[in-house]
């Protein structure tokens, strides 16, 4: 299933308020979304059956609709129920959803205010975003060759198809070079993120730190981490944090609804051994998502 083109699978998928079958979930070749990036989309994850804090990132989805100045034709409740029903459509009950909303071939240029807003939700099953090993022994980053960008220049807040288009870049580069992601700064030299997931550091003072995202999305697992880490009494800074400053971090590890909770062996030069800090937030954090000791979903 893995090597499987992703437009020439069995299942259905949510489109415009219908399941379709799957190879029928089509669009034109015009489509202003294509041209302009003009779509906005989420990243879930059904664990036993229940798709984790579906509504925030039903939510999310909304919100960044309007901040590429449009709007979607569903409600909340609504593409909640769209994901839920795509499980059940394609029995999938650990999986990955992913909902995307986008502007249609109706006008084709940089204006488009007479575009239909079109939206499908797809779901499929999806093991761990990195392999076993390279959780086990922490995953290896590289600075990227691109920088996220300054929030008067895109809409950094919005979970938007046109603002990956550095991170495609910046991975595809580092992977060639055998590493397994790449680390992001932003236009200030700062320390952001990874290219789909973001980054916490445990420094020598036992304390967790991560960089505060006004330049980039504030995770919906990033917050559920903060939350874990806080209930156990671990002090969480949010704050500038510069590349230099990984020379005293022992622990770093990547949160993402992809990523879960995945140590990092080494950014660039720098090493980490997955410590205490990391080890008891990736066991609070599969059992806050509903995942047992050995790693599958408990059910729901």
């Amino acid at each position: 299933m893995a090597d499987t083109p992703f437009d020439d699978r069995d299942g259905f998928i949510w489109y415009n308020g219908e399941m379709v079958p799957w190879r029928e979930a089509k669009l034109h070749v015009l489509t202003h979304a294509l041209h302009y990036a003009s779509s906005v989309f989420e990243g879930e994850r059904s664990y036993g059956g229940t798709i984790f804090k579906l509504t925030e990132h039903s939510q999310r989805l909304v919100d960044s609709a309007k901040a590429l100045g449009f709007s979607i034709p569903y409600s909340v409740a609504e593409i909640d129920a769209a994901c839920i029903e795509t499980c059940k459509a394609n029995n999938i009950i650990d999986g990955y959803v992913r909902p995307i909303a986008w502007r249609g071939s109706e006008m084709m240029g940089v204006s488009a205010q007479s575009t239909r807003i079109n939206m499908a939700v797809a779901a499929w099953p999806w093991p761990s975003y990195f392999s076993p090993e390279a959780r086990m022994k922490g995953i290896r980053l590289k600075t990227a060759p691109w920088k996220r960008p300054s929030p008067d220049t895109e809409p950094v807040h919005a979970k938007a198809a046109g603002l990956y288009m550095i991170c495609t870049l910046s991975k595809h580069q580092v992977e060639s070079e055998g590493y397994d992601d790449a680390l992001m700064l932003d236009w200030r030299g700062q320390i952001a993120e990874s290219t789909g997931a973001n980054i916490f550091l445990v420094m020598g003072d036992g304390r967790l730190h991560t960089p505060v995202p006004d330049c980039f999305l504030n995770g919906i697992t990033r917050r559920t981490v903060i939350d874990l880490a806080r209930a156990r009494g671990i002090e969480v800074l949010e704050r500038a944090i510069m590349p230099a400053e990984l020379d005293k971090a022992t622990e770093v590890f990547l949160t993402g609804t992809a990523a879960e909770v995945t140590p990092v062996g080494s950014i660039d030069d720098h090493r980490f051994t997955p410590g205490e800090i990391t080890r008891i937030l990736m066991e609070d954090y599969e059992r806050a998502v509903g995942k047992t000791a050995a790693g599958e979903s408990s059910a729901a």
